[in-house]
């Protein structure tokens, strides 16, 4: 158990100088709009302390984002925002189209948060301070095994990708046996490959949903509840994300073709937000999405009319 732990936090050590060795440009906050995080005449006669948060229909009807804006997202900047901004922007983004294809990821907890703290308080009592903990140690290693998420649009499922680490082999069944994609690789060691392969687990379902943040309009659903239902299911691990675990529930709405904003659930408790890029497509389409060339709705956009499209 001892050289588990070790193997573990050795494994947090890495990450974090891959993480930090491979940070080689100044990051600052994205430069749009956001609304007042609170809006004081919403405030309840009957409770004069209580402020309301902004609605998202005020915040898109107020401060819509221009295609210019939703240009200046990254997944490193995304990550110095408060919690409240990144929910602005999420509620002022459509589903876009169905992903297809490998889409390399980045999770992030809004600034000041951390996994520890979200599983702290969302499992509660001395048991979460229990869970907070061991996990604090795990965090960067967390960080540095998932990797993005590899979509089939046609049959409507996602796998998840996850670096083979040798602390992880005991959790899997058959571990040699596991298929495997070529990613890019992160940090410094790009330069010594520009690729790594990693192994393709824990499916789930891929629909349009509702949204839990945000009722005006859905979001594509990333739903690992009844994972045991699709084909190449394995108990170990992937029974750790379904309904017999940890439940989990992931939704993304498109920031510009090629890159997704996330949000992971714990049931119905958000716990963390990541992104989703594929860097190809991106770069493809891209160019015309910046000159406001239409893009492709697979989910229910909602009635309020979304004005990033018509601005620039």
């Amino acid at each position: 158990m001892r050289a588990s732990v070790s193997i573990a936090l050795a494994g947090a050590g890495i990450a974090f100088l891959v993480a930090t060795c491979g940070q080689d440009e100044a990051v600052a906050p994205p430069a749009i709009p956001f609304a007042p995080l609170t809006d004081p005449s919403l405030k309840d006669p009957d409770n004069p302390t209580k402020v309301f948060r902004v609605d998202f229909a005020r915040v898109e009807e107020g401060f819509p984002l221009s295609r210019a804006d939703l240009m200046k997202l990254t997944s490193k900047n995304l990550a110095l925002l408060s919690q409240e901004e990144i929910d602005q922007i999420y509620g002022r983004l459509t589903a876009g189209s169905i992903p297809d294809g490998i889409y390399e990821g980045n999770l992030f907890f809004a600034r000041g948060s951390s996994l520890p703290e979200r599983l702290e308080e969302i499992v509660g009592g001395i048991k979460g301070r229990f869970v907070g903990s061991l996990v604090d140690s795990l965090e960067g290693l967390v960080r540095l095994t998932w990797q993005g998420k590899t979509f089939d649009r046609e049959q409507r499922i996602a796998r998840t990708l996850v670096e083979d680490f040798a602390a992880l082999r005991t959790l899997v069944d058959d571990p040699d046996t596991i298929t495997t994609v070529a990613v890019p690789r992160r940090g410094l060691l790009r330069f010594v490959s520009p690729t790594n392969r990693v192994w393709v687990l824990f499916p789930a379902k891929l629909y349009c949903g509702q949204s839990l943040i945000d009722g005006r309009r859905e979001s594509v659903i990333i739903d690992y509840n009844y994972n045991d239902e699709i084909a190449g299911y394995r108990a170990n691990p992937d029974g750790l994300l379904g309904r017999g675990g940890l439940a989990l529930r992931d939704e993304i709405r498109q920031v510009r073709p090629g890159f997704y904003l996330g949000r992971a659930y714990v049931g119905h408790v958000f716990l963390l937000n990541f992104t989703l890029l594929n860097r190809e497509l991106a770069e493809r389409e891209t160019p015309g999405f910046a000159a406001g060339r239409e893009t492709a709705e697979d989910c229910w956009a909602g009635e309020q009319i979304r004005k990033a499209g018509a601005q620039r």
